[in-house]
C-alpha cells in the first residue's frame, strides 16, 4: 500500500539539524538545510570534498567520528545518510525515542519523514512527494519547474517593477540565464541591443512592446541618453521594462551607466549577469581563454578605439609585454593597427590568433592565424562584426 504523507515546511533557522553521513547523499541535502538557516551538524568519520568545503567554510558542524547514542539530543530534525543500514537503524530508533522527525535515505519507509523533490521558481519552492516513489516525485516537481519557467503554466507571481539589466548571452538563445529568461518572460518592454538574442524576442507575447535600441538616434552618446530616458519612462508609467543585451551588461556594455540613471530617477534595477562573450564566444569555438601551465593570465580589452588613439585608455605596451592571453572585443575593423601595436612592444610574430564570428550560433565562423598574418587573414576570409579575436598561446592548443 502507497505510503500516505503530510506535506509541511519547516522552519528550522536557528535550529539544530543532526546530518548523519558525509557522503554524496548528505552533500545533495545539505545546501538547502544550510539556506534554510538550521544549525548543521554532520557526524560522519569522513566526508566528501564537498561537505568539506561547507565546513570549512563555516556553514555546517563537523564531528569527524562514528555516529554514537545521545548525538540527537537537542536535534529538531535528523537525517540518516550512511551506507551502512545498521548506522541508519540506530539513528531512527533514537529520534523515534526522542519524538524527532527522521529520514531514512536507505529506506524511507523506516523513517518518519521524506525529503520531497524541491525546487524553486520566482520565490515559489515547489515540493512534490509521490508515496516514497522517489523517481516519478522528481519527474514531476522537473515538469512544473519546466511549465512556470517557460509560462505554460501560468501562476499568480508577485510582478516585478522598474528595470531589470539583462544579459542574453553571447547569441545561442538557449545561453540566457534562467533567471534572464525568467524576467524576459514577464516584460511589459524590451528595450533590445542588436547583438541581443532575436530569437528571444520571437518568444516574447504579442503584448510585448518591443524597442529596437539600434534604430535609436545617431551618435554613441545620443542613443544612450536616449536609450536612458526611455528606461526611466517607461518604469515611471508602471511598466516593467527589461533592458535585453548581448553578452554581459557590465562588460563593455554600458550597463552600468544605465544603472546610473535608472538610480538618479529613483527607479529600481534588478541586475542580471551574462554569459559575457569574452569567454563564452572563445569556449564554444574550441580556445579555453586560460589553460594550466600555458597561462596564468586573461586580460579582456576594447578594440574599438585604436592604439595611438588620443582617446585610448589602454597600456598597449604593457599588454604586449604579457604572455598570457588577451581577449579583444569590438576590434575587427583595427585589427590591423592592434596587431602592430603588440607586434612592437615585443609579442612574438608567431603568436596564435583565433578570430570567431558570430560565436555560438549556427553561422560561427572560426579563423586561425598568427599575430603577424591576422590583419591580411581576417580581410581575406571578410571577417564582419561581431567577433571575438584571442591572442595567445591558448590560441593555438588546438589546430
Amino acid at each position: 500500500m502507497t505510503e500516505s504523507h503530510y506535506l509541511a515546511g519547516l522552519a528550522l533557522a536557528g535550529r539544530r539539524v543532526v546530518v548523519v553521513g558525509g557522503g554524496t547523499v548528505a552533500q545533495r541535502r545539505l545546501p538547502r538545510l544550510v539556506a534554510s538557516g538550521a544549525l548543521v551538524e554532520v557526524v560522519s568519520p569522513e566526508v566528501t570534498p564537498s561537505v568539506e568545503a561547507l565546513v570549512t567554510s563555516g556553514a555546517v558542524v563537523w564531528h569527524g567520528r562514528p555516529y554514537a547514542e545521545g548525538d540527537l539530543d537537542g536535534a529538531w530534525y535528523v537525517l540518516c545518510c550512511t551506507s551502512d543500514a545498521r548506522v541508519n537503524a540506530a539513528v531512527s530508533d533514537e529520534a523515534e525515542r526522542r519524538r524527532v522527525f527522521c529520514v531514512r535515505a536507505d529506506d524511507g519507509d523506516e523513517g518518519t519523514a521524506v525529503t520531497p523533490a524541491t525546487g524553486d521558481h520566482d520565490g515559489l519552492l515547489v515540493g512534490v512527494l509521490a508515496g516514497g516513489a522517489f523517481r516519478r516525485s522528481a519527474a514531476v516537481r522537473d515538469s512544473l519547474l519546466a511549465a512556470l519557467r517557460s509560462g505554460d503554466l501560468q501562476v499568480e507571481l508577485t510582478r516585478p517593477s522598474g528595470v531589470a539589466l539583462v544579459g542574453g548571452g553571447p547569441g545561442d538563445p538557449d545561453l540566457i540565464t534562467v533567471r534572464g529568461r525568467r524576467l524576459l518572460g514577464l516584460a511589459d518592454v524590451v528595450i533590445a541591443d542588436h547583438l541581443a538574442p532575436a530569437a528571444l524576442l520571437e518568444e516574447l507575447s504579442p503584448s510585448v512592446t518591443v524597442i529596437d535600441a539600434a534604430k535609436l538616434p545617431y551618435g554613441r552618446s545620443a542613443s544612450q541618453e536616449a536609450i536612458n530616458s526611455l528606461l526611466v519612462s517607461h518604469a515611471r508609467e508602471g511598466r516593467f521594462v527589461v533592458r535585453l543585451k548581448g553578452g554581459d551588461p557590465y562588460v563593455f556594455g554600458r550597463g552600468f551607466e544605465e544603472l546610473l540613471a535608472c538610480a538618479e530617477a529613483d527607479v529600481p534595477v534588478t541586475v542580471v549577469p551574462g554569459v559575457t562573450s569574452a569567454f563564452g564566444v572563445p569556449a564554444m569555438a574550441g580556445v579555453p581563454v586560460t589553460h594550466r601551465g600555458v597561462t596564468h593570465e586573461v586580460v579582456v580589452v576594447s578594440g574599438h578605439v585604436a592604439p595611438g588613439n588620443p582617446a585610448s585608455l589602454v597600456d598597449w605596451p604593457a599588454l604586449a609585454r604579457l604572455r598570457g592571453t588577451v581577449v579583444l572585443l569590438m576590434a575587427v575593423e583595427r585589427i590591423g593597427a592592434i596587431a602592430e601595436a603588440l607586434l612592437a612592444g615585443g609579442r612574438p610574430e608567431d603568436t596564435p590568433v583565433a578570430v570567431v564570428q558570430e560565436g555560438t550560433t549556427a553561422r560561427q565562423r572560426v579563423v586561425r592565424s598568427t599575430l603577424d598574418k591576422v590583419a591580411d587573414d581576417v580581410v581575406a576570409q571578410g571577417i564582419r562584426p561581431p567577433a571575438v579575436i584571442v591572442i595567445g598561446p591558448v590560441a593555438g592548443l588546438r589546430s
